[in-house]
């Protein structure tokens, strides 16, 4: 095995570079090593071209391997790993939003990258996988314009991953418990400097080991293809783009006269460089008109916030929470789901075992965009969309302590134009607190786009949809509440981008943000004050842990037949005598009532009306509680002297008690005559116990 290393201090950890020929059949392979985490990647780029398509095939694979925990993990009855994690789907998509730019995108032949998490520690391995995987690219002959480097800076109330190159960022993924502006960019400026320190460990490594690129021919239409293009198509590109409507009708209709016309004139013009051209002239235009004319598609001001609407609740009855979000044309459905702490979420993955009690799941069907296509399965964009908003919204959320339950949301995204991940983040805000989630205060997401062509000319864009976020060279996620940021995402098209640009953005994000609040908060001003009456209530109380014993009974005999005579939904009990209960329609209460009288920690001096259960000849048995009775003795069922228990007393009879005592193994003696002197009456003819002869 052929092995050279390279190695770098940096965070004051020691990073490793492994290259050997042990995946020797890829274009270009790489493993990086830090602490005990080892990742792989390899990257292979097709030998032919995929004809007729009009994109880039850059495919992404980001593969957790059990055996890489020292763990053998999986169900119980299939032992080996089955399709990714949300965790390695939302690693793997932060790897393609960091390469996918630095790639030609008129390229057609596959390129795939394999990250392969081989060793898992302590050090989180998504930082090493964009590493690795810009490594790969950049050893390989694979044409690419890396390398580009990946760091994570994270306190107790920011986790952020950028990436970046040239002293500029290419991606953002954070998350943050209200973080301002100010202490964002700063991290970012932090980021900037390891980065730099990568870029020329990378680069160095390049020099000793990288292979010559392969010569790609890019094609290109036909001069007479061309000539037909720019006398009749291109003159009517501005009208089309700044028609003052959503923007792709007109652009639409226009690409599909061009079609028809080339197919007309010149109909053996292979069809995606007809499409691709077409494209290419939008994308001129659109970065013509905003940067040289200071226009929009839709006629908006560049600060400017399309129409919003929101609406918490009255969507269906049974819905135990509801919100409804518009902006534009990007309309929202959230829908909340409660239920108890055994509803929550079983994690157990390569590196994590937790149990989630919080969901967000976000759905994409095609007639959101207007199209037709197949529906059921998750594909990443909605993994990755749905966990992005599920994190901006987890930073208000009570603590499971003071609100014991299950949260689902799940957003259907009912109609797109342009950001629905940060439309689901508003209306999950509207439904949380339309079901009586105590969160702390709403959360808000905003888009925001940007063209670009230098650092001095540019435009940043609010409130980004259609064309824009299409041709756009930036969709920079931002959400949060009044007091900061939960959430930062960004994409781009171009290499990177200058950190002056994004803080201007950061701020902008920011006045947007709080106009969607005031809306919001205009339609509920706090979370409702009562759950739904659909919703489960969930109880909590303690016990002695002495007497869980007591309650669950025999193979659960006593617990099964409360949970069944109460209809109850869940009751458990913890070791420490922690109890939840969880049910509807008064249920809950009704178990909890029959398990405090199970486990009551009886006083002396405590009166009851009871129940006479037994007799024996030394006195009655009083059931004083369900579960719960003691002996009153036969001396002390009246104040005079009485020969047999059953001339007074009889099962069933109900009787006023009092606890005399409860002796040290737990057992309650009772008295009758003490609770009431008179209740059992002296019959005639006989003598009172006082004044009775001494009986020998």
């Amino acid at each position: 095995m052929k092995e050279k290393k390279f190695s770098l201090e940096i965070g004051g950890k020691m990073l490793t570079a492994i290259f050997s020929d042990l995946a020797g059949q890829a274009s270009g392979s790489a493993m990086l090593q830090m602490g005990d985490t080892i990742v792989l990647a390899t990257a292979v780029m097709s030998k032919e071209k995929r004809e007729g398509i009009d994109f880039f095939p850059l495919i992404v694979d980001y593969e957790e391997r059990f055996y890489a925990s020292g763990q053998i993990l999986g169900s119980r009855f299939v032992r080996r790993e089955g399709r990714p994690t949300d965790t390695a789907i939302v690693s793997g998509r932060m790897v393609d939003r960091t390469i996918r730019p630095l790639f030609d995108q008129r390229l057609r032949n596959e390129v795939q990258i394999i990250i392969t998490v081989l060793s898992l520690g302590a050090d989180d391995p998504d930082i090493l996988a964009i590493n690795a995987a810009s490594l790969a690219l950049l050893v390989s002959d694979i044409p690419w314009n890396g390398p580009v480097s990946a760091v994570r800076i994270s306190n107790e109330t920011l986790n952020l991953v950028v990436a970046g190159k040239d002293g500029a960022i290419s991606m953002i993924e954070a998350g943050a418990r209200e973080e301002n502006e100010g202490g964002i960019a700063e991290a970012l400026g932090r980021a900037l400097l390891e980065i730099e320190i990568l870029q020329k460990f990378q680069k160095n490594i390049a020099l000793e080991t990288g292979k010559k690129k392969r010569p790609i021919e890019y094609s290109a239409l036909s001069q007479g293809a061309e000539s037909l293009f720019q006398k009749e198509i291109y003159p009517k590109l501005s009208e089309a783009i700044y028609s003052g409507e959503a923007g792709w009708r007109t652009i639409n209709a226009l690409g599909d006269e061009w079609s028809k016309i080339i197919s007309q004139e010149i109909s053996e013009e292979p069809k995606q460089l007809v499409l691709s051209r077409y494209e290419e002239a939008v994308n001129e235009a659109l970065h013509k008109g905003t940067l040289e004319d200071s226009r929009r598609a839709d006629g908006r001001g560049f600060d400017e916030l399309r129409n919003l609407y929101a609406k918490p609740g009255g969507f269906a009855p049974m819905l135990h929470g509801s919100g409804i979000f518009y902006r534009g044309e990007t309309h929202v459905l959230s829908v909340l789901t409660l239920g108890g702490p055994d509803s929550a979420q079983t994690i157990d993955s390569m590196g994590l075992k937790e149990k989630r009690h919080f969901m967000h799941h976000y759905n994409f069907p095609p007639f959101s965009s207007g199209e037709t296509g197949r529906v059921g399965n998750t594909n990443r964009r909605e993994i990755g969309h749905g966990a992005l908003a599920g994190r901006a919204l987890s930073a208000v959320l009570p603590d499971q302590n003071i609100f014991p339950y299950t949260i689902r949301l799940v957003s259907e995204s009912m109609s797109s134009n342009g950001s629905t991940s940060m439309a689901s983040v508003c209306a999950g805000s509207l439904a949380l607190m339309d079901g009586g989630v105590p969160i702390t205060r709403p959360v808000a997401g905003i888009a925001m786009g940007l063209i670009y062509k230098n650092k001095k000319e540019y435009k940043i864009l609010t409130d980004i949809q259609g064309p824009e976020d299409h041709h756009g060279d930036m969709d920079f996620k931002v959400a949060g509440t009044r007091e900061g940021i939960t959430v930062v995402q960004m994409d781009i098209k171009v290499d990177s981008i200058p950190l002056k640009v994004l803080t201007e953005a950061l701020s902008a994000a920011r006045v947007a943000r709080l106009k969607i609040i005031d809306v919001i908060e205009k339609a509920i001003s706090a979370p409702r004050s009562s759950l739904s009456p659909h919703a489960p209530r969930v109880l909590v109380s303690h016990i002695n842990p002495e007497k869980i014993g007591a309650v669950i009974g025999p193979g659960g005999k006593i617990i099964n037949a409360i949970k069944d005579e109460a209809g109850a939904e869940e009751i458990t009990i913890e070791n420490d005598g922690k109890l939840t209960i969880v049910g509807k329609n008064g249920s809950a209460e009704m178990a909890l009532s029959k398990i405090e009288s199970l486990t009551r920690e009886y006083k002396k001096g405590e009166r009851f009306l009871g129940t006479v259960t037994r007799i024996v000849d030394f006195g009655a048995f009083v059931e004083i509680a369900p579960g719960a009775e003691g002996l009153a003795h036969i001396s002390e069922l009246a104040p005079f002297r009485i020969e047999k228990v059953t001339d007074v007393l009889s099962v069933g009879a109900r009787v006023p008690v009092i606890i005399k005592y409860i002796d040290e193994r737990g057992r309650i003696s009772l008295s009758i005559k003490e609770a009431d002197p008179n209740f059992i009456k002296q019959k005639e003819g006989t003598t009172d116990e006082k004044e009775a002869p001494l009986q020998l």
